[in-house]
């Protein structure tokens, strides 16, 4: 393999690449990240056997090859070069890859390629195509409600619903659910729901371009994976066995109290709370007045203390439909579903102290996040 491409494309695509190494591994070649010519490209992947990353970067290819390097060996290697063209030659016998860039050279010793875990390839038909900051924008308000703790493995996952031009994801870590639909372009004839793990979709998030216009799924019969195929970047994952729990029975039917707030106001409120409330497990509680009058103006209150740090109260200005209520929440799950809605207001829906509370982006029917409450003394 002799090969040079730039500095900073080989910096960018070693960085894409990288999350996807393994640290913990007994497989020497998973801390390793696959370097392959592919059709006047260098093909870069690694995996953790959880998921697989792979991207192109453009290369002038003179002879074919491929060798595993350890990652991290060339990513410190390569940042520390200049923004020069860097020169990549593998010695074949000593599995060596000697690499040259402005007055520095070094070489890196690797393994040979073939022991590197099979890689599933995209497929081309039978895909279905998703607007990239849509798909983006549902993972970053649905899997913040995946679970952490692999004690229930079906809850670390996000649901993923296809029927004809709709698709919903569903979250949930048994304190918290988070709901979000949409349309996509093209119809998906059979009806499915996959478990995927949040991890990956964070991971695809995050290493997806906002220049790519789509995001393409498809599904290798019989491997149990899910691939997303993005022009020069390819994430596969595992997906997860289990039936994902019936959540519908959660979601309130109806609610006794609509109060509408100014996201930016009760972020900000909640985030103050969340200083005082650390050690009494999160818990901030919010108290719901309706207006006095026909024309008043209502108001949200948000509460935190602590024996230990102190307390706060922040008021802010509200419209409040229905009746007065105080409720409890964990104000970091609060923080958290309002770090990630973007509407100018949000509407805070309660039924009473004991029953879930549902939060909904003003003019955005697509996503809902239900909190369930927690108890607090008198």
């Amino acid at each position: 393999m002799i090969l040079s491409c730039l500095q900073e494309n080989l910096a960018r695509g070693l960085n894409i690449v990288g999350r996807a190494v393994s640290t913990r591994s007994t497989l020497p070649v998973l801390g390793n990240v696959l370097l392959e010519t592919d059709n006047g490209r260098l093909k870069l992947s690694a995996t953790n056997l959880e998921i697989v990353v792979t991207c192109w970067i453009g290369a002038k290819v003179e002879q074919e090859g491929a060798i595993t390097v350890p990652h991290r060996t060339l990513y410190d290697l390569v940042s520390t070069l200049p923004q020069e063209p860097v020169n990549i030659e593998l010695n074949v016998p000593n599995q060596t890859l000697h690499v040259t860039c402005g007055r520095t050279e070094a070489n890196v010793k690797g393994i040979d390629a073939q022991e590197f875990p099979l890689i599933p390839q995209p497929e081309q038909e039978n895909r279905i195509r998703l607007e990239t900051d849509v798909f983006k924008k549902m993972i970053s308000q649905v899997a913040l409600a995946a679970a952490i703790d692999d004690s229930r493995p079906t809850l670390t996952g996000v649901s993923l619903s296809f029927e004809g031009s709709h698709m919903l994801m569903v979250a949930t870590d048994g304190f918290r659910l988070s709901m979000k639909s949409a349309s996509i372009p093209g119809i998906v004839e059979s009806p499915m729901t996959l478990i995927v793990p949040a991890k990956a979709l964070l991971e695809l998030a995050r290493i997806s371009s906002d220049d790519a216009e789509a995001i393409y799924i498809s599904m290798p019969e019989g491997r149990n994976q899910i691939i997303f195929d993005m022009d020069n970047v390819v994430l596969v994952s595992q997906l997860i066995d289990g039936n994902f729990p019936d959540y519908t029975p959660i979601v309130p039917d109806s609610t006794n109290t609509r109060t509408v707030m100014g996201t930016a106001e009760f972020r900000k409120a909640c985030k103050t709370a969340e200083i005082f409330a650390r050690e009494s497990s999160h818990t901030a509680r919010v108290r719901i007045e309706p207006s006095g009058s026909e024309f008043g103006t209502g108001f949200a209150t948000v509460t935190a203390n602590s024996v230990e740090t102190g307390d706060n109260v922040a008021q802010i200005d509200a419209s409040v439909d229905g009746e007065a209520i105080e409720i409890a929440f964990n104000v970091k799950y609060m923080t958290d579903v309002l770090n990630v809605i973007d509407t100018p207001q949000v509407a805070l829906e309660t039924t009473s102290p004991m029953e879930p509370g549902v939060i909904k982006p003003v003019g955005d029917n697509d996503f809902v996040h239900i909190i369930m409450p927690m108890h607090f003394g008198r």
